[in-house]
């Protein structure tokens, strides 16, 4: 029986938080290494994404956190933007127990002077990607040296991506007596030897994953290059999948197959490193709050993105190293809930099928499309568009100020508005496709309180 959070020693306000966010019972990462974490011991967890590690040591590092000391006591280190955005983002839900806690993300694509005004004024946790981290050190804009916890989330990732001499880097600007956390989906070599370099006397945890065969069903299709349009909206359609991720190898492939998606009346759009990480942030926010229906990605999104409750994943391309498409397919079916992977192989890539039956211990049946036809009574539209407004954080605004003026201005309920999300200087708003289309307001201006505020149609 899986352990109440009301059984560790947090103090009430942090408590009621999590029992608002939904956290009731422990995960087993959690339920493993939070009594460590809050005791102050180094750890290892082995863990892969969905496992809820980021909650695992976000309450951790807010529960040592000083209030009355405005300076960086807390940094976690990831291996991409994406992952950044989302942990900070994580650790920002958390936070919502107590005023005032400042979370500062570093990752490349941003602008850095307002990075350096909020360090200025001062920040308690900072969550980035090696590069800005330590590029934001040489400028003497960041300073580590009051660190008490120190995150290495999907170490192995970072070590693939030749981080470690950054990783060293930045931590010889922190205290030696702290706490090390490091987080992993394996624990290969290089990663022992990461552990061995920068921690003390760390506790090894290891966490079975819970995506098994019983909530991921896989199926493999014999598939050429011709074929495989034809192939996505076939099993789409009858499968009713109103949201999915498509794999490609190529950041070049993922703008042909967005492309040919959208051609045939799907809401798809391509995600991968050649973007600009605004656009890259727009298009992820649009898929969360279902205005898109179909991300079509590189490897940037098969670890570390956290999107909840989706159904099904395609790989357009097979992926030559199995672990890689371990981390695909855990898109879907996570925290026991079930899920599809649909997964393409040419004549010429069987051997990268057999590797993966090889490392995965099983046997799979490598299948005719043939069969499989599309459902053309199958809506391809994503149900939400999404409003961007010119106004956010900075002026004061939340998610309730929204919901106000579009029910006010325009006589919208509650059931008409999807998931907003409120930034420093801009906004992205969820609404009813029908309605969208339906919005015109003079000058393109929401009033929202006692201001108005441009807006474009996303």
């Amino acid at each position: 029986m899986p352990q109440r959070f009301t059984t560790l020693p947090l103090n009430e306000k942090m408590l009621s938080n999590l029992e608002q966010l939904g956290y009731h019972q422990m995960t087993p990462v959690q339920e493993k290494s939070l009594p460590l974490l809050l005791q102050g011991e180094d750890l290892i967890a082995q863990a892969k994404t969905g496992s809820g590690k980021t909650a695992a040591f976000g309450i951790a590092l807010l529960h040592h956190l000083d209030l009355a000391q405005l300076k960086v006591q807390a940094a976690v280190i990831c291996p991409t933007r994406e992952l950044s955005e989302q942990v900070a983002n994580e650790l920002r839900r958390l936070a919502r127990f107590q005023d005032n806690i400042k979370i500062l993300t570093l990752v490349g694509g941003e602008a850095v002077y307002p990075q350096k005004v909020a360090l200025e004024k001062g920040v308690h946790i900072i969550v980035g990607t090696p590069g800005r981290i330590m590029d934001t050190i040489t400028k003497g804009h960041l300073h580590l040296e009051e660190v008490k916890t120190l995150v290495l989330d999907e170490a192995d990732r970072m070590l693939d991506m030749g981080f470690h001499d950054d990783i060293a880097a930045i931590i010889k600007y922190m205290p030696e007596e702290r706490q090390t956390l490091l987080f992993s989906a394996t624990f290969e070599k290089e990663t022992q030897e990461l552990s061995k370099k920068f921690q003390k006397k760390a506790q090894l945890i290891t966490i079975v994953s819970q995506q098994s065969e019983a909530t991921i069903t896989q199926h493999f299709y014999q598939a050429e290059e011709a074929q495989k349009i034809d192939l996505i909206e076939a099993l789409i359609t009858s499968n009713t999948l109103n949201s999915c991720i498509v794999f490609c190898n190529m950041k070049l492939t993922c703008d042909d197959v967005s492309e040919a998606l959208r051609m045939r009346g799907f809401d798809a759009a391509a995600l991968h490193g050649d973007m600009e990480q605004k656009d890259r942030n727009e298009i992820l926010t649009m898929f969360t709050n279902q205005s898109l229906s179909i991300l079509v990605a590189t490897d940037v999104a098969a670890r570390g993105l956290d999107i909840k409750d989706l159904p099904a994943i395609i790989n357009y391309d097979i992926t030559a190293h199995s672990e890689v498409h371990l981390h695909r397919i855990g898109r879907t079916g996570r925290m026991g809930k079930e899920g599809l992977a649909f997964t393409f192989v040419g004549a010429k890539e069987l051997k990268f099928f057999k590797a993966i039956e090889a490392y995965t211990k099983e046997s799979y049946t490598l299948e005719s499309p043939k069969a499989l036809r599309v459902n053309k009574h199958f809506d391809k539209t994503a149900p939400m568009r999404t409003l961007k407004i010119l106004g956010g954080k900075k002026e004061k605004l939340r998610a309730g100020d929204f919901v106000g003026a579009l029910s006010g201005e325009l006589g919208y309920s509650s059931e008409d508005v999807g998931k907003i999300m409120v930034l420093d200087r801009m906004s992205y708003i969820a609404v009813k496709k029908e309605l969208f289309y339906k919005l015109h307001l003079k000058d393109d201006r929401l009033k929202v309180k006692k201001s108005k505020y441009r807006y474009i149609k996303l």
